[in-house]
């Protein structure tokens, strides 16, 4: 296949076989969240994340990712959602699990329980998937740029009483060479003055080095803190940090399932992908990487085994692309 007879839309396949036919350092981007382990089944033949073990399920991932990594452009970029969760007889047990799905009658995701994977640590241990998978990935020739924390400030509820809440997931950025394209995020800053040690009132901002300055730091330090801080403000902020608080969205199609938020695909679309440039998720679920690439003025290419989700993707970048179509027309 050529990559023009696949951009812009959704595949339904295993995402190994799919990706062995598409054309290698053809993809500009890769945004993705695997199924996690253990913790939801699908009802779909060849599904990831049933594996008996969690590190078979590791393997099997990271054979997907050898292949985006072939078929990754050189100065391409790749962005990994992954979550974590404990081993026990109810294997398949943390705060980020939903039931439901996009059709609940023909496509019953359920818990595992009863279908638990196995593991050889003790009871209530975090198996620290996350971590295993990202070493695994550097085993491979990957290069981890970024280890970042997506916090949910409305998380999962969870009736554990003897741990704290889960809240986070982890976002790992990869590259596959030490050159690679990315555009700097930049963040506002609420208090600019506490880039220093000292609190300070931000209308008074461009007094501040020079008149509060610890006394024991010399002129040249205090121009140069001056300079730094004249830079951030006239980029409009500081470079973007790596813990990111974005809220979960709920899904239209199901009240049980909590989609990908748009917004922490936002930036990885920005920083990690051209204008115009392809993004490939080969886990594409109901298709919110396809909708913010296509908002961003970028292409998708996705791949997807469900074909309840196949549906779900193309229905709602269906809108988008009507949009798109009448833009052309003015």
């Amino acid at each position: 296949m050529t990559i023009t007879d696949i951009i812009n839309t959704t595949i339904c396949g295993d995402a190994l076989e799919v990706l062995k036919d598409i054309p290698p350092g053809s993809i500009d981007c890769v945004i993705s969240s695997p199924p996690y382990w253990s913790l939801r089944d699908y009802n779909i033949k060849g599904q990831l994340g049933l594996e008996d073990t969690f590190q078979e399920y590791i393997d099997n991932l990271c054979n997907i990712f050898d292949e985006v990594q072939r078929v990754l452009k050189k100065e391409g970029t790749c962005w990994v959602v992954i979550g974590d969760t404990y081993s026990g007889s109810n294997c398949g047990s943390n705060d980020y699990r939903v039931l439901g799905g996009l059709n609940p009658k023909r496509n019953k995701n359920i818990y595992l329980g009863q279908k638990a994977g196995k593991t050889n640590l003790p009871n209530k241990c975090l198996l620290q998937i996350p971590s295993r998978f990202a070493i695994e990935m550097t085993n491979r020739g990957w290069i981890l740029r970024s280890e970042i924390i997506w916090e949910k400030p409305s998380c999962m509820p969870s009736s554990a009483k003897d741990r704290f809440t889960n809240s986070t997931e982890k976002v790992f950025f990869f590259v596959k060479n030490k050159k690679y394209y990315f555009e700097q995020q930049f963040e506002k800053l609420q208090d600019p003055g506490r880039l220093h040690s000292r609190p300070s009132n931000p209308k008074t901002f461009h007094k501040f080095n020079v008149e509060t300055a610890d006394k024991h730091i010399n002129a040249t330090n205090r121009k140069t803190m001056q300079q730094s801080y004249d830079r951030i403000l006239a980029k409009g902020g500081r470079n973007m940090r790596n813990v990111w608080r974005i809220t979960s969205e709920p899904s239209q199609e199901d009240k049980h399932y909590a989609k990908f938020p748009e917004k922490l695909i936002l930036t990885p679309v920005k920083a990690g992908c051209p204008e115009n440039g392809i993004i490939l998720d080969p886990f594409m679920g109901s298709g919110t990487t396809a909708v913010v690439a296509l908002k961003s003025h970028r292409q998708f290419i996705g791949i997807e085994l469900n074909p309840d989700y196949v549906k779900a993707s193309e229905k709602r970048t269906a809108p988008i692309f009507a949009l798109l179509n009448h833009a052309k027309l003015f």
